[in-house]
């Protein structure tokens, strides 16, 4: 027979276990232009990144105009000197999804000439589920000329819906 506390601990147990596994799709760019360069030179995605936690699993999303501009993921150094030879990824679909697959830093420029110099880049850390405090998600943060932070997706967590409802089951029964 399992004590009294023995299911709080398992509900608690499995409702953080759900935290960590959903993933968040971050939107890069203002409400109005995406992925572009900003009207500003007084904010930077990169500042925006900054305030933000991303962890492995999220998605980081970029709206632009296919054809007329892309997104190229580089090396630290391809960011630090705007060089866009050589990506180690090529986006040009005008909507594209990375997934942040890994703990790190990821570094993102604009594939069009003079854009990354005008301020059209993006480097942002990942941090390894080790790494996650107990806290809540970022809420949306709006930046009238400068990038924003975009609601998650609900179709992003339905994978770690499972888990937790699988292990909520689990538990129940181990406890009964």
């Amino acid at each position: 027979m399992a004590s009294s506390y023995s299911l709080p601990v398992v509900i608690f147990s499995f409702i953080f276990l759900f935290s960590l596994a959903a993933a968040n799709e971050v939107t890069v760019g203002a409400k109005s232009g995406g992925w572009k360069i900003l009207p500003s030179s007084s904010y930077s995605f990169t500042e925006w990144a900054q305030k933000a936690r991303f962890k492995v699993g999220d998605f980081i999303v970029f709206h632009y105009e296919a054809g007329k501009d892309s997104v190229l993921e580089v090396t630290k150094e391809a960011y630090n000197s705007c060089n866009t030879t050589n990506p180690l990824a090529n986006y040009t679909d005008g909507e594209t999804k990375v997934k942040l697959d890994r703990s790190g830093p990821f570094y993102f420029i604009s594939g069009v000439n003079g854009h990354c110099e005008k301020g059209q880049k993006l480097s942002l850390v990942v941090v390894s589920p080790r790494h996650i405090a107990i806290s809540p998600a970022p809420s949306p943060v709006e930046f009238e000329d400068g990038p924003a932070l975009a609601p998650t997706s609900g179709s992003a967590r339905l994978g770690g819906g499972y888990v937790a409802v699988l292990g909520l089951v689990l538990g129940l029964w181990v406890w009964f």
